[in-house]
């Protein structure tokens, strides 16, 4: 059996199913970008049938992200096929479809409303159809985890048979634990005859919090793909988290004998970019790639490290991409330096993108004297679209007190057109948040404000995550800032601008509220 596990990475598609996740094609092309530098060995870029946005994202990204093998997830349905294939076209031979069915009692009865062998029918037909239309073929039985073991090996053998080369097994709702998803596999393997012909994958749920946990069971059984995401991003409780799953096999490889090619060195950027793009914080302790991921406090601890690293350290900082050294730039640094480091750091700029992010690196330089590798992350905040956004701030002032009421005005561009506005508030940004939403519709509801000191000390920058929800739809917004109110009014700028349907408001010349 080989010792290469293939890194399948859904961030595009699971990932993005978080709410609040969802990212833009030019977003979606920076993070495919980013998980090709990584090392990924497939890209699942999206469910093309889903939307003309998410066709157009896995099209492009199939044309212009090279290395990688491109996936468009499809249903068991001639539809969905057809397009998956169209939106993966231009990636040749390095396309996939990964096309699936239900096969759980609960999912053939209560959504499908097919029978076993209907279930087992559609499957083998679409495995036969997507392998007429792409050299590769992906098939997964949703709710593996659930699925009847006699009624699972029938349609693994079926559609191998019908030309699937990779068959997956998910843990769809996270419902196995560890024992009996290695266990499961390992059977899998065991009876069905022709299961050499592929390679067996799992994509696991984290509902109990074991979706690593069952990917490696899976894997000490004999699973060679993992599918997984960055940050662990995904529906509900998310997936397996790739950094884990890659540090893992790496730091205990003497247990498992087995690699992936993965450039861990790039680990921390990739989940810094993912983390701005999407606007989900990572947590502090976050294995691998958290901000306390490699601190010491303790006493007891730090007196360890200091006499040798591997006391309280099982892998390096710098083996993950953690730059543990301070940034040297500073406001005498030229762009060359500043492209030159974001590129160390797994972001490239050129062009109006490299000025807009420079003309940002100086004015912090001017206000901060320390400009850490975190800092630098943080002025990508609603970077990648600047040219597009309709709303732009100009100016913000406010004024609170102990005795007054917080009052904050704000000039903004809204499609080339200056508006002005004021609101009282409970406090100096609810204040500027009125302000702002006085003068734009929808506004949105707002589900999230999460305010993040990127850095220590007092001239440290604020990193301010905001939420908010219009019908169906959920945005994220980030904004930094050494000023906490301006990062905040930023950070809802950001959100409004993924508003499709956002549009200055026909009457307000000001706004007063409480």
């Amino acid at each position: 059996m080989s010792d290469r596990i293939y890194i399948f990475d859904t961030t595009l598609r699971d990932g993005e199913q978080s709410p609040g996740c969802s990212m833009n094609i030019d977003e979606k092309i920076r993070v495919a970008h980013a998980l090709a530098a990584l090392g990924v060995d497939i890209i699942e870029a999206g469910f093309p049938i889903a939307s003309p946005g998410d066709f157009e994202a896995v099209h492009r990204i199939a044309s212009e992200v090279h290395g990688p093998c491109i996936a468009g997830l499809a249903r068991a349905a001639e539809g969905d096929i057809r397009r998956a294939a169209e939106a993966i076209k231009p990636a040749g031979d390095h396309g996939r479809i990964h096309t699936f069915i239900a096969t759980s009692p609960i999912h053939m009865e209560a959504k499908l409303r097919m029978t076993p062998d209907q279930v087992l029918e559609r499957a083998v037909a679409s495995v036969k159809l997507a392998r007429s239309l792409v050299p590769e073929v992906e098939f997964s039985a949703e709710d593996a985890g659930r699925t009847d073991m006699d009624f699972l090996c029938r349609v693994v053998e079926a559609t191998i048979a019908a030309g699937a080369r990779v068959i997956n097994i998910p843990d769809t709702v996270g419902y196995m634990t560890p024992a009996e998803f290695g266990g499961r596999i390992r059977e899998l393997i065991e009876r069905v005859p022709n299961s050499d012909q592929a390679i067996i994958s799992v994509h696991c749920h984290n509902d109990l919090g074991l979706a690593v946990a069952n990917s490696l069971a899976a894997v000490e059984n004999g699973a060679r793909q993992v599918e997984c995401t960055i940050n662990g991003l995904g529906e509900r409780a998310g997936n397996a988290a790739l950094e884990e799953i890659v540090m893992i096999l790496r730091t205990r490889a003497d247990r498992y004998a087995l690699h992936t090619d993965i450039d861990t060195t790039k680990i921390v950027p990739t989940s810094k970019l993912v983390s701005q793009i999407t606007g989900m914080p990572i947590q502090a302790n976050k294995a691998i790639v958290g901000a306390n991921a490699f601190a010491h406090e303790s006493g007891i601890h730090q007196d360890g490290v200091l006499k040798h690293q591997k006391t309280y350290e099982i892998m390096t900082p710098e083996s993950v991409g953690l730059n543990t050294n301070r940034m040297v730039l500073g406001k005498h640094s030229g762009r060359a330096a500043l492209k030159s480091r974001y590129g160390q750091l797994g972001v490239e700029l050129d062009g109006e993108r490299l000025i807009e992010v420079f003309n940002r690196f100086k004015l912090l330089a001017d206000k901060k004297k320390d400009i850490f590798d975190e800092d630098l992350m943080a002025l990508l905040s609603g970077d990648g679209g600047v040219e597009s956004e309709r709303v732009k701030l100009v100016s913000l002032h406010t004024a609170s007190g102990t005795s007054d009421a917080p009052v904050a005005a704000v000039v903004l561009d809204i499609e080339g057109v200056e508006h002005k506005a004021t609101a009282e508030g409970d406090g100096p940004v609810d204040a500027a948040f009125k302000a702002i939403q006085s003068l734009v519709e929808p506004n949105g509801k707002l589900l999230l404000y999460a305010v993040n000191a990127i850095t220590a000390g007092t001239d440290a920058q604020g990193e301010v995550t905001v939420r908010l929800q219009n019908g169906d739809r959920i945005v994220n917004g980030q904004g930094s800032d050494t000023d906490i109110i301006v990062a905040s009014a930023r950070a809802l700028i950001a959100a409004l601008n993924k508003l499709p349907d956002m549009h200055a408001r026909s009457v307000h010349a000001q706004y007063s509220g409480v």
